[in-house]
């Protein structure tokens, strides 16, 4: 019996258990609790297939669906000093980067790219939420004033997507002074007769909002993004009152003027391929190619 319990029992085990799966397979939905298989999630440019409920997406999933063919080339940003305030809360600063970095993949909160979009050529810019929050440091001030820079050297308009908290507390009034340089880099784009248009996700909040993310020459949000400088909870706290239904949500603005479109995720592209073109004065996108014509000996084989 030893010899069957110890070694035959354990092998025909082995061979017969269910294979471990992965963690990271299925995602449930922050809205409706459906759960989602990754790939059909991804393919839905997460969206829930469910209730339509906008995930967060990485700036290089979105550039890739947005670009032709998904290819796009990073536009270089000049690195600021690493560590400026020696700022130290529970964890050091230089510790909460190297953290969002590995947890991420990416070197700061904000990728911009160059490439074309419906064959018009663009400079985009994109925000990572789950980088820090998104929020705004001096990185992301050199990022827009690089995309801006670009966008005037290459005569492109600049697509930006907004995601953040607002400003990185860890940089103090360092942080603060992206604010005024992000608004003399959007300046740059008016008086170079570019396109500025401004793509608010979910969440864009606090000093981000106070400027170059409510500065565009059009203004689109995702469904059901909170767009605000303070959030509702601090707003109910100090007026002491409750706010009304879907206070400072994309359909709530759009409704009040804030906003001139509110666009779901899986038809942005084509729209902002039609605002931009229109923007620059170009035909319209071609929506196909049609095949080459051959010879009329070849027409005539067909």
């Amino acid at each position: 019996m030893n010899w069957i319990s110890n070694y035959v029992k354990p092998k025909i085990n082995s061979l017969f258990s269910r294979r471990e799966m992965p963690e990271n397979l299925w995602t449930k939905c922050p809205e409706c609790g459906t759960m989602l298989f990754h790939r059909e999630l991804a393919e839905n440019l997460n969206v829930c297939t469910n209730c339509d409920h906008h995930m967060a997406i990485s700036p290089r999933a979105r550039f890739t669906a947005l670009f032709d063919g998904g290819i796009f080339s990073e536009v270089k940003v000049p690195e600021p000093i690493a560590d400026p305030l020696q700022f130290r809360d529970q964890k050091k600063y230089p510790d909460r980067m190297r953290a969002a970095q590995k947890s991420t993949g990416e070197k700061e909160a904000m990728l911009v790219a160059e490439g074309e979009m419906g064959r018009t050529p663009i400079i985009a810019a994109a925000q990572d939420f789950s980088f820090m929050g998104g929020s705004m440091g001096m990185y992301v001030g050199n990022a827009i004033v690089a995309a801006a820079e670009r966008a005037v050297k290459t005569k492109r308009p600049l697509i930006l997507f907004a995601a953040a908290g607002g400003a990185r507390m860890q940089e103090g009034i360092l942080s603060l002074m992206q604010m005024p340089r992000t608004t003399v880099a959007v300046q740059m784009l008016k008086e170079a007769h570019l396109p500025y248009i401004v793509v608010l996700t979910h969440p864009t909040t606090g000093g981000v909002t106070a400027s170059y993310a409510m500065l565009g020459d059009v203004q689109i949000s995702e469904p059901n993004a909170l767009i605000c400088f303070a959030g509702p909870r601090v707003i109910e706290q100090t007026i002491r009152e409750k706010l009304p239904e879907g206070f400072q949500r994309a359909e709530y603005l759009l409704d009040h003027g804030m906003l001139d479109r509110v666009t779901h995720r899986k038809k942005l592209r084509e729209e902002l391929v039609t605002i931009t073109r229109m923007l620059m004065g170009l035909t319209p996108a071609i929506a196909g190619d049609l095949p080459a014509p051959g010879k009329v000996e070849d027409l005539a084989k067909a």
